[in-house]
């Protein structure tokens, strides 16, 4: 059971025996310093290694307990807002170079896990659809907008019609289909980037909390029960896990709970997402369903449930199932989790200095699978020498959440349950 997070996930009892790596034991020193066990952490700590970098890891529970191991596995296109809404606020040029950055850091994914024999258990496909019909417009818009302004073809926009055949649902009025993209299994790629940091020399540890942060005189000290860990530069890659570890970070990326359950495989001749593609839809408070590679349903939604209890996840999972497939409303949930997500005031990446040679990453905002991957890699870049990369996230405009330590998780959630009933209406 994960010690962090309700409900044993499809991902761990799909996995036999998950690798495990020790627990620091004692001080010790190196170049660089991740605190993290998820994607970020992971991505860095191998692309450092494999340059030669002395680099040491931890991670408070097993690699892939937080949002990187039980996400709902979709890797999408671009960043968390379409480019055409980001050009409004940045620019043509910076909205392109973001963009450009979104498409090399899916390739990245796909080629590094070809390259290390990590089966993932990529498949192709994704839509995003309206559930409300003064939305098709936008899709529209959205799918010409990529095709002739940034130069991305593979997005059509689907009417009600096509959406229905490809959805196996009439509940939604449009979308588009992305034929570029797809879903993958989060925790074998989790293991799978643990298994080549590791071989590259990275020193790993499980089950080794950080316990608090300092940086003076040029070092970085990170101290946890059994030791501390002094370095010349830091990672910081907790994302929505970092409780009252480091600040600013703490200000900026707001956990929220997501919830995904389970099916028994549906079957061949399932109606359901007959393309077997990930499907996202247009709620603030946004449902994810994909069919796996043996056509069980995972299906997940973020809602203000806060259980504790799996049972209770199931229930909520199993209406909003039925909600877009009516037969499907006595469905068997073999499995049902939570966790949390990172998300930031304006849904971009939160990645900022935070102190003297500390770089924080996190707040992904449900593009986490595709981009903190890629954020890894930058990070390592940018210890290299080259930040320009790294830098195009770190001058994102991303405030703090109003409202201070003690206010913002009361207004945050005030503020999720009046966008679930607008989504509603």
């Amino acid at each position: 059971m994960n010690p962090i997070s309700p409900g044993l996930s499809w991902y761990e009892a799909a996995i036999p025996e998950q690798p495990e790596y020790p627990a620091l034991d004692g001080d010790s020193r190196a170049d660089v310093v991740v605190i993290g066990g998820g994607f970020t952490g992971l991505s860095a700590a191998a692309h450092l290694a494999r340059a030669g970098v002395d680099v040491a890891l931890i991670e408070a529970h097993r690699f892939g307990d937080g949002a990187s191991g039980r996400n709902g596995g979709q890797l999408n296109t671009g960043q968390r807002a379409w480019p055409e809404e980001m050009e409004a606020e940045l620019g043509f040029t910076r909205a392109k170079a973001l963009f450009d950055l979104a498409e090399e850091a899916k390739a990245h994914l796909l080629g590094f896990t070809q390259e290390h024999g990590i089966d993932i258990e990529y498949m192709p496909g994704h839509m995003s659809v309206a559930h409300k019909a003064r939305y098709v417009k936008d899709y529209r818009a959205h799918a010409e907008a990529m095709a002739v302004r940034y130069g991305y073809g593979h997005i059509a926009f689907m009417d009600a019609r096509e959406t229905a055949e490809r959805v196996g649902s009439t509940r939604f009025f449009g979308g588009v289909r992305d034929t570029g993209t797809g879903h993958v299994n989060p925790l074998k790629l989790v293991i799978g980037t643990a298994r080549v940091a590791a071989a590259a020399g990275a020193r790993l540890f499980e089950n080794t909390k950080a316990t608090g942060i300092s940086s003076a005189s040029g070092k970085v000290r990170v101290t946890t029960p059994r030791g501390a860990i002094t370095a010349d530069k830091a990672l910081v890659a907790v994302n929505a896990y970092g409780g009252d570890l480091e600040p600013v970070s703490a200000a900026h990326v707001m956990p929220i709970g997501s919830f995904i359950g389970a099916t028994p495989p549906l079957g061949a001749d399932s109606p359901v997402l007959p393309g077997f593609e990930a499907v996202d839809d247009s709620r603030f408070v946004v449902r994810y369903f994909r069919r796996d590679r043996e056509g069980r349903l995972l299906f997940g939604g973020r809602e203000i449930y806060a259980p504790g209890d799996p049972q209770d996840i199931s229930v909520h999972i199993r209406r909003q199932i039925a909600e877009i497939y009516p037969a499907l409303k006595d469905v068997e949930i073999t499995h049902a989790w939570g966790g949390y997500v990172g998300i930031t005031l304006p849904r971009k990446p939160f990645v900022r200095e935070v102190m003297p040679n500390v770089i924080s990453a996190g707040g992904y905002s449900g593009h986490g699978v595709m981009l903190s991957n890629f954020v890894g890699r930058l990070y390592a870049e940018t210890v290299a020498g080259n930040r320009d990369r790294l830098r195009l996230f770190e001058e994102l405009k991303v405030p703090p959440f109003p409202g201070g330590r003690r206010l913002r998780a009361p207004l945050l959630f005030l503020a999720l349950n009046w966008y679930a009933l607008r989504d509603r209406f």
